[in-house]
């Protein structure tokens, strides 16, 4: 972009450079180091021991199921899983860690090089990245509104299993960020991994943002937006950082490396504290714990529990059933969700009806009702029943919704429900005829005007005869005996 006046200096286009620090509450009952429970909204510091409160001579004891969830979420996403990494000591003083360190993977982490796909529809497709994922332990937390001048230290999360999945900084946009964390989100759903809520602190994201000249390869000054707990507030704060250094920049002024908090109700990122490299946390391995080894039959033995990942899902989706992108992503955003469209259309012998049904009527009902998918009451053979009900012409829509809802108190087959309310659609064309009769006797001057040429009012007529019929009579035959006493 240049000014338009003669002479002026080219503004300068800057490029937006992102690296995302995921962290993810693995799905395990007890911490990475002892016994405590994870469960969330316990009392505060009920769930803790000598070993999550950094007493002398307690001693950490690995969790092997961490281990299985770190190494599936690893594999999911494309890493290579290594044989052998280390634990170290992050080293660093805040209230809400008793050790005075955190136990984490530094130089050698479990698992390195994986990639996550955020277009399918490019080719090839286009993928974001994965530098590494390793493994550590949560710290506690300091709750500032309990007390008045006083902040309080809840222990419960302190020790609770994380992985930490560490994007390349090649994101060039919040949409794109976007796109790469419900993607992993939903990875991390997908393998049950993590119950990915965010709302609970299951899934945090770190923003790591940098700008440059568009061009250059030379990364700028990088500052890192912590603990966002919501995609949305992701998005915001990548924007208004970017907003926040470009006009620092343009102004004369430098950035400078520190962390930073977002604040939702300002809109606005607050200084937290200057950001640490690496030396300052002066990593050491941890001496109480070997290093990990993992054999190649582990490896493969958790590789073979990986489900079909939701970018497979989209591909075969899209060849198996002919949907579009849109109804794909509505059906595959939940492993449990797609698995019962696919029942419904086996059963109904029609993916695109089964499609419509699942994402209207069904997911409403449930909805509506606060139950899992799982319960509802209509379960895929009676709904691909209902649906072949309706793809014959059998029962009208209008008809198939209703019979949905009595299904859902009463199990009967869609067929006997239809025949005893008097619900299958009639093609006579003599009980047609006669409903057609009674509406014209009933709209004398509607059927004139209708006669008279007044195509337009072909519809409020049909419309009468579903009415007189209570919704029995074949539309598409009633248009056509219409047409025909039309001329």
């Amino acid at each position: 972009m240049t000014d338009a006046t003669p002479g002026a200096p080219r503004a300068i286009d800057w490029e937006l450079v992102i690296g995302l620090e995921v962290h993810c509450q693995l799905k395990t009952h007890s911490k990475i180091f002892c016994g405590c429970a994870t469960s969330f909204g316990a009392p505060p510091n009920a769930n803790t021991c000598p070993v999550c409160l950094g007493l002398p001579g307690a001693l950490p004891v690995l969790n092997a199921r961490a281990v299985q969830l770190a190494t599936r979420a690893s594999l999911a996403i494309g890493c290579t899983v290594h044989g052998t990494s280390v634990f170290a000591r992050k080293n660093y003083f805040y209230p809400d860690l008793p050790k005075g360190y955190q136990i984490s993977q530094f130089d050698q982490p479990i698992a390195t090089a994986g990639a996550i796909v955020v277009d399918e529809t490019s080719e090839p497709p286009r993928a974001i990245r994965v530098h590494r994922v390793h493994m550590e332990e949560d710290a506690g937390k300091s709750v500032h509104d309990r007390f008045r001048d006083a902040t309080a230290i809840d222990l419960n999360r302190a020790g609770t299993p994380l992985v930490e999945i560490v994007s390349e900084p090649e994101i060039h946009s919040a949409a794109d960020a976007l796109s790469y964390l419900r993607r992993l989100k939903q990875i991390l759903e997908y393998t049950e991994v993590s119950d990915a809520n965010m709302e609970e602190g299951s899934l945090r994201v770190d923003v790591n943002i940098s700008i440059r000249p568009r061009g250059q390869s030379t990364l700028g000054t990088k500052t890192e937006v912590k603990n966002l707990n919501s995609f949305s507030s992701a998005e915001r704060a990548i924007e208004v950082e970017f907003a926040r250094q470009r006009a620092l920049l343009e102004a004369g002024g430098r950035v400078e490396q520190q962390t930073l908090l977002y604040d939702e109700k300002k809109n606005q990122v607050r200084a937290a504290r200057s950001k640490e490299g690496s030396h300052d946390y002066r990593y050491f391995p941890e001496p109480d714990l070997p290093p990990l080894r993992l054999t190649p039959e582990f490896i493969e033995a958790e590789r073979a529990t990986l489900p079909e990942l939701p970018a497979a899902k989209r591909r075969r989706f899209a060849a198996q059933y002919g949907l579009g992108a849109a109804d794909i992503e509505q059906l595959i955003a939940d492993r449990t969700l797609a698995a019962c469209y696919e029942d419904v259309a086996r059963q109904a012998g029609d993916a695109r009806r089964a499609a419509n049904w699942m994402l209207g009527p069904v997911l409403a009902a449930v909805n509506t009702s606060g139950r899992p998918l799982v319960e509802h009451p209509v379960g895929p053979e009676r709904l691909g029943a209902l649906i072949q009900l309706e793809a014959r012409g059998d029962i009208s829509n209008t008809a198939a919704r209703q019979l949905f809802v009595l299904m859902e108190s009463e199990d009967t087959a869609p067929l006997a429900l239809a025949t005893r309310e008097g619900l299958l659609q009639v093609s006579d064309d003599a009980a047609l005829v006669s409903w057609i009769d009674e509406v014209f006797a009933e709209s004398p001057v509607e059927a004139a005007r209708f006669l008279a040429g007044e195509r337009k009012l072909q519809g409020v007529l049909v419309g009468q005869v579903m009415k007189k019929s209570k919704g029995a009579a074949d539309p598409k035959k009633v248009n056509q005996l219409l047409a025909a006493r039309a001329g």
